[in-house]
């Protein structure tokens, strides 16, 4: 399956030189498709779904979803779907082209289904990047969900051995914590969980013990960050 380019108009902005708007400028599917210039050709060098088993998709099939922008324009009803494994938000035109948005940064975030998908900055090593989270809670401190899918070369027949065919494989999410515009970070143990949050640190751990919970289970997870945005 070809991608294509989308490459996003340039919003203009005031005369001043500042974007003084503070709510969203909503607009349908077709201003969407109408104010965005098309290139095609590859897209980076990603990998396509055909004669891969799995899916590298949070969601095979698109779903009429919502995208807002940092320069505050709201488009609406736009077919949409999230691929994992590329980290890239794809739609579908009205000629069933598939496209993905190839200037991610201006996305602040999109709507599809009972999911918001936020573009934001993430601490990797000493890095700081960008990618695409689900929100899970919103507070001073945000809890998001990072799902991850592998992709695995084929295997050539062996000793024994069937060959196998080249494989998307879902990994279990991983849950990063935001304190409020800061880059997000990964909570990979309870000693992070312990770590991270900067006020009522007795009363976090007490809470972390008293009710078991574990940085790895989304459900513990929100009562953990329910309960911290309770204190403030």
């Amino acid at each position: 399956m070809k991608k294509y380019i989308l490459l996003f108009a340039v919003v203009l902005l005031s005369s001043t030189g500042i974007f003084a708007q503070s709510v969203y400028d909503m607009r349908n599917a077709i201003d969407f498709f109408e104010s965005n210039k098309m290139q095609r050709g590859e897209y980076r060098n990603t990998l396509t779904e055909k004669d891969i088993d799995g899916s590298p998709y949070f969601n095979d099939e698109f779903k009429k979803g919502t995208i807002f922008t940092y320069q505050k324009i709201q488009y609406n009803d736009i077919p949409l779907r999230y691929n994992i494994y590329n980290d890239e938000m794809e739609f579908q035109t009205p000629d069933d082209e598939i496209l993905a948005i190839a200037a991610p940064e201006i996305v602040e975030k999109a709507v599809v289904g009972e999911n918001t998908f936020s573009n934001i900055p993430y601490k990797l090593s000493n890095k700081v990047k960008r990618a695409y989270f689900i929100l899970l809670v919103d507070g001073k401190v945000s809890l998001y969900a990072r799902p991850e899918v592998l992709y695995q070369k084929p295997k050539e027949a062996a000793a024994y051995k069937e060959p196998e065919p080249a494989k998307f494989i879902k990994r279990p999410d991983s849950y990063y914590l935001r304190l409020n515009q800061q880059a997000a970070v990964k909570i990979e143990s309870r000693k992070d969980l312990q770590n991270f949050f900067p006020d009522h640190k007795r009363a976090i751990e007490d809470f972390i013990k008293e009710n078991r919970i574990k940085h790895n289970k989304e459900d513990k997870m929100r009562e953990l960050v329910v309960y911290f945005n309770s204190l403030q």
